[in-house]
């Protein structure tokens, strides 16, 4: 059972400044097969009829808008520095949803860039009754599954100047929590992820 007011965690990872190119390359074979194959559930127009019924927004985001810079590296970049490689801070977004269907057992999120396969942030097992996350903050009840960098945590976008990208943010309702631990592989989290969906929805931002 979730709790009714589960304590927060900090989400943030250090970031390395990355190219895409060599962001892409890092993404695993099993993720990469669930990207373009099978379930596909990161790209459009699979998964068959799952509806898109839930609706994601966020006080800070706007769809079709540019990823604000404090959620992508170049923001990171004004924050503190790492202790040991003086690598920034990242912070997740905050984000709102609604819309969830009634037999929803749990959510899951899935941050990527569907043009080059990257996977930024993957959360599950968030209590259904959950309406929002907050700025950094997981659940206490909730896990962080392994982005495309192998690290179980948010790791802010970095996109290449006068190149264009775009961030999708989903959210998908889930029959029930997945059984996996705190920062299970991708392609073993995504692979749950898509067995597992009802619905979705996503808050699409740009680079630019």
């Amino acid at each position: 059972m979730f709790p009714a007011l589960p304590s927060p965690r900090p989400t943030g990872a250090r970031t390395a400044r990355t190219s895409p190119a060599a962001l892409a390359g890092v993404v695993t074979a099993g993720a990469a097969l669930v990207l373009t194959t099978g379930c596909g559930i990161l790209a459009p127009g699979q998964n068959g009829d799952m509806p898109d019924d839930i609706n994601v927004t966020s006080p800070l985001m706007q769809e079709g808008q540019p990823l604000p810079a404090a959620y992508a590296c170049e923001g990171a970049a004004d924050g503190e520095e790492g202790e040991e490689q003086g690598e920034p801070e990242a912070y997740s977004p905050p984000l709102s949803w609604s819309g969830l269907p009634d037999e929803a057992g749990s959510i899951a999120l899935v941050v990527d860039d569907p043009q080059v396969a990257q996977v930024f942030w993957v959360v599950y097992d968030l209590d259904p009754q959950l309406v929002e996350l907050r700025q950094n903050i997981v659940p206490a009840d909730a896990k962080q599954g392994q982005n495309s960098d192998g690290v179980a945590a948010y790791g802010a976008p970095c996109p290449e100047p006068e190149s264009s990208y775009e961030y999708r943010f989903t959210v998908y309702a889930l029959e029930n929590p997945l059984d996996l631990p705190e920062g299970a592989s991708l392609d073993a989290a995504l692979d749950a992820i898509a067995n597992q969906a009802v619905a979705r929805g996503s808050l699409v931002t740009t680079s630019e």
